[in-house]
């Protein structure tokens, strides 16, 4: 029981990483090209509702993806 009380104590001390500006900026920016695309799609293109929804879900989803992976590579490399 005792080891179980260390390893949780440990782990409670352990500081999160924090998110940089820089990090903030670029979620926020790759958001609106997002919503853009989405508008464009719908309002320019003149696309249904729902496939300008899916087409700008589905590049949200790639965006995210290709970020996962370069994040898994960085912290692999510490």
């Amino acid at each position: 029981m005792t080891v179980d009380r260390d390893v949780i104590e440990a782990h409670d001390q352990v500081q999160p990483d924090e998110v940089s500006r820089v990090t903030v900026v670029a979620y926020a920016v790759a958001a609106a090209l997002l919503v853009g695309w989405f508008l464009f799609g719908w309002l320019v293109l003149r696309q249904g509702f729902v496939d300008s929804v899916g087409e700008s879900a589905g590049a949200g989803f790639a965006l995210l993806l290709i970020i996962s992976v370069v994040g898994t590579v960085r912290r692999s490399r510490r």
